[in-house]
């Protein structure tokens, strides 16, 4: 994996997230979002930050509308968090780097198996 977040669609959606083991984070945006954009440096941050801890991936709305209204997602940006393939928090809104990185830090720590 490397260290920056992967774009999935429709296609990749099930084997990215769906069936992916651990934390892995879904940044939900369109292109002409702009809270979207100030977030997605932040994302790109995480994702190498987290390398090998958590996966990150973005998914357009605009282009897979199918995915985002399956998760109820109504404004963007939306950042999902996945733990073994279930939902299990949302951040609506552009947010500061650390409310990330205090969510991210609280799921790894239970998510992992030597806690």
């Amino acid at each position: 994996m490397g260290a920056q977040a992967v774009k999935v669609d429709e296609g990749s959606w099930d084997t990215e997230v769906v069936k992916a083991p651990g934390v892995t984070m879904v940044d939900f945006w369109a292109v002409w979002c702009g809270p979207c954009q100030m977030v997605a440096p932040i994302v790109e941050e995480l994702a190498s930050e987290y390398a090998g801890k958590l996966r990150v991936v973005k998914l357009n709305t605009d282009e897979n509308p199918e995915i985002a209204g399956r998760y109820q997602i109504m404004s963007i940006p939306t950042i999902l968090f996945f733990k073994e393939g279930q939902p299990v928090e949302k951040l609506i809104g552009a947010r500061p780097k650390r409310q990330f990185k205090e969510l991210i830090d609280s799921l790894l720590a239970n998510s992992s198996p030597t806690a």
